[in-house]
């Protein structure tokens, strides 16, 4: 059995001195998704070759620049960047760079959009701990399947970046529970040495309902002018039907968001989400 993290998710805060009004492109989800893809190409150039050049999921997501102090000042801007590794490669790369004399330590510049920001010391605030986290598929799954506690039957999500999915080759901005979990399933299967059976997206369309919601349409401004509509917010989904086994599958696809995210174009900025805290 490894002992090496397959799961990680990390919260850069960063700096820009400079001013962030001239020439800021619309949208960095695209912007840090080539930092990324170069910081593991600085570590493993096959690695970067093989996600570059896949058409499949990638194993990392990032998010786009969240504005802490967007405004200039005279210390700068500040933005958090959040990045996740779905793999034990992934993962090691984005430890390594976490060193002190790795790429992504306090004081090191890196580059969006050919623009410098400055890596700063961050505080454990609640807003950033909750985004903040590391495991392995192993135990997440032992975790949930093995307990002898009732799996629960409410599971909510809160939505940070504009999320959609692909259904029926049209674009779906809405977080049904099929597709919230069939994305997660896909990621899970896709990674996990631990396999869970399709059937799960099943259970999830015909058995869970929507018990709330607090959605807000966001359109983003993509790649050539595109717009991409996505959606923001929480929903909250309840098990209809009982069922042991599948409940607990569904609360272990639930931890993973943090790390995956949902839908499409998580590499580049959106499905950013978690799990919410429901009552059973």
């Amino acid at each position: 059995m490894t002992n090496k993290t397959e799961l990680l998710s990390i919260v850069l805060l960063i700096k820009k001195t400079t001013d962030a009004t001239d020439g800021q492109p619309v949208w960095w989800g695209r912007a840090a998704h080539a930092f990324v893809l170069d910081l593991i190409r600085q570590a493993d150039e096959k690695l970067a070759a093989e996600i570059h050049d896949s058409d499949s999921l990638k194993p990392f997501t990032v998010s786009s620049l969240i504005p802490v102090r967007p405004k200039q000042e005279e210390n700068g801007c500040l933005y958090r960047l959040r990045i996740t590794g779905l793999t034990a490669a992934v993962c090691a790369v984005l430890e390594d760079s976490l060193q002190s004399s790795g790429s992504l330590a306090p004081g090191k510049v890196i580059e969006l959009d050919y623009q410098p920001f400055t890596i700063q010391e961050d505080g454990d605030t609640p807003s950033v701990r909750e985004w903040h986290g590391c495991g392995r598929y192993d135990l997440l799954a032992t975790s949930r399947l093995g307990s002898e506690a009732q799996p629960p039957r409410r599971f909510g999500f809160v939505f940070t970046s504009p999320t959609a999915f692909h259904q029926a080759e049209k674009t779906m901005p809405l977080p049904l529970p099929g597709l919230v979990f069939g994305s997660l399933l896909e990621r899970w299967n896709r990674y996990s040495p631990i396999q869970f059976p399709p059937e799960a997206r099943r259970y999830a369309e015909e058995c869970l309902g929507i018990s709330g919601f607090d959605l807000h349409s966001r359109p983003t401004r993509v790649k050539n002018g595109g717009l991409r509509l996505g959606a923001i917010g929480e929903v909250s989904f309840t098990a209809l039907t009982y069922d042991r086994y599948w409940q607990s599958v569904l609360d272990v696809l639930s931890e993973l968001a943090v790390f995956s995210g949902v839908g499409v174009m998580t590499s580049q900025g959106f499905g950013q989400c978690h799990r919410k805290d429901e009552q059973k």
